[in-house]
């Protein structure tokens, strides 16, 4: 007898519909699953006979052969457990055939028959809500990561046995009651902007950064607050639309990084992987696709500490999602794209030793160690952070000032102001870019448009630094940040003063070693 239990897989961040087809037929013994599986789901025979046994019912010892139906698509992860044992049992007659038609079942088994979280969950439940399915029959531990999607109903089962014995007695599934709890918001963390004494500089940087959605690169001694300062950037970055997080909420669904209750991401991410990560690691791929840390950080921060030392080939291959706001992995049976529009904060030291230009410490590094060291960032990569911000040593006075910091809150209104601003511009041209770094080039020449003294003064900068097409580019759309977070209309010469200021590194090797050391 044949029978057919709908499913579904992820490839990249999408669903994609698969049709279970069971068929028990005459024969030898044996248990066949085709369609393009991979090693999880060919095990799902053992899991199967067990679980099936363990909860009550009868494995037959016949021909089993299961289609993963569209066969060209390949077919990965345990999710397909509880959809072959159902329709086994179906096909058998153990449980009504055609109970479950029209709902979309995922799960993995273990071998007593309970049913286990899977990955994807909330990817899966938005193809079925597209694809107009009664409902969705998903494990207990990912129902409320199901549940973040509105209008489909949503079927927790904690075993085989249970389900069988409602689908036997023909009752209606459970629904999972949806709890305003379960869309909880996290919390900052405890840190704020204004546990950072001093450092004026760098905190006006952080805000414009913070406002455009633009790169940071943070460069000083050891100790001088350089990683403080970039774990408070989270905390004035304006919060999260919904649409905004179910998206974020999605990419840690398929990597499996969400909590266990599965609630709705809604706090902008904080990503601060170690410089010995490897190049999927940082922007995604595998054997099987997976989203790297520049995905994870998608809408948020991504924190690279000690910039020089990570991979070269990493650093350059973060170059693409830099400037697309997506990664692309490219495989043989497929390409597979995440997104990656993220926040670039990185930090690094002068030199190897640390201490060039230090008014404490002498600084023991030759100059052709100081180049070498430098020449670690490439130039290209440069030209994608759009601000470079020195960050040096504070003096005693400053660290012990009784004088309360702005804080987190305070700086924050202002760059939900200015955000709202670029907002509006964005709606005006009929485009959905949010931001002043993100915006397309040709939205951005009609947008930033500077007096005539302002592009006096560029084009001399450009000539003196020797600034590439992207660096002019990039200092015209921080001016245009710094103009909004002002309330001005237009891109007046201070705001292109400040703008060029950020890009101290802009220019040849020798002269990065001279502007540092300063």
């Amino acid at each position: 007898m044949l029978a057919r239990v709908q499913s579904a897989t992820v490839v990249g961040l999408d669903a994609v519909a698969v049709d279970v087809e069971v068929d028990v037929g005459q024969g030898l013994p044996s248990f066949a699953i085709v369609g393009l599986p991979d090693a999880a789901v060919r095990e799902a025979r053992e899991r199967v006979r067990a679980a099936i046994r363990n909860a009550g019912y009868e494995m037959p010892a016949r021909r089993i052969t299961v289609n993963l139906a569209p066969a060209d698509t390949r077919k990965e992860g345990p999710a397909f457990d509880l959809p072959i044992a159902l329709g086994i049992l179906a096909a058998t007659g153990q449980v009504p055939a055609g109970a479950l038609a029209g709902y979309v079942v995922v799960g993995e088994l273990s071998l007593d028959g309970a049913v286990r979280p899977v990955v994807g969950a909330l990817s899966i439940a938005l193809g079925a809500r597209q694809w107009r399915r009664r409902g969705i029959v998903v494990p207990e531990a990912n129902a409320a990561e199901a549940a973040i999607v509105e209008d489909l109903p949503i079927h927790a089962v904690a075993s085989l046995a249970a389900l069988g014995r409602a689908l036997a007695a023909r009752e209606p599934l459970r629904l999972w009651e949806r709890r305003a709890g379960e869309l909880r918001e996290a919390g900052g963390g405890g840190v704020d902007l204004a546990d950072v004494r001093g450092q004026a500089y760098a905190r006006r940087a952080l805000e414009i950064a913070a406002a455009g959605m633009h790169n940071v690169l943070l460069i000083g001694p050891p100790g001088s607050g350089k990683t403080m300062l970039a774990r408070r950037l989270g905390t004035i970055l304006p919060p999260l639309t919904r649409e905004e997080a179910i998206e974020v909420t999605r990419i840690y669904s398929v990597a499996g990084r969400l909590s266990p209750r599965g609630a709705l991401v809604t706090t902008r991410p904080f990503r601060a992987p170690h410089h010995a990560a490897s190049l999927p690691a940082l922007v995604g791929g595998g054997a099987v696709p997976r989203p790297g840390e520049v995905s994870l950080a998608h809408l948020g921060v991504l924190f690279l500490d000690e910039l020089p030392e990570f991979r070269r080939d990493a650093l350059e291959a973060l170059r693409q999602p830099l400037e697309e706001g997506r990664v692309v992995v490219a495989r043989a049976h497929a390409a597979v794209v995440f997104p990656a529009r993220c926040m670039l904060v990185a930090a690094m030291n002068p030199c190897p030793c640390g201490y060039l230009g230090d008014p404490i410490h002498a600084c023991v590094c030759a100059p052709p160690q100081r180049l070498r060291y430098l020449a670690r960032v490439s130039g290209p990569l440069l030209d994608r952070v759009d601000l470079h911000v020195e960050v040096p040593r504070l003096p005693g006075a400053a660290l012990t000032s009784p004088a309360p910091s702005e804080s987190s809150a305070a700086v924050r209104d202002r760059v939900v102001r200015a955000r709202a601003r670029q907002a509006a511009r964005g709606a005006g041209a009929g485009t959905d870019a949010l931001t002043n770094g993100t915006m397309p080039l040709g939205l951005a020449r009609r947008c930033c448009v500077l007096e005539p003294e302002a592009s006096a003064f560029l084009r001399h900068a450009i000539d003196r630094l020797a600034l590439s097409p992207r660096a002019y580019e990039r200092i015209v759309r921080v001016a245009r940040t710094i103009a909004d977070l002002e309330g001005a209309d237009a891109i007046r010469l201070p705001h292109v003063a400040e703008a060029v200021g950020y890009r101290t590194l802009d220019r040849p090797v020798e002269g990065m070693v001279n502007a540092v050391g300063e």
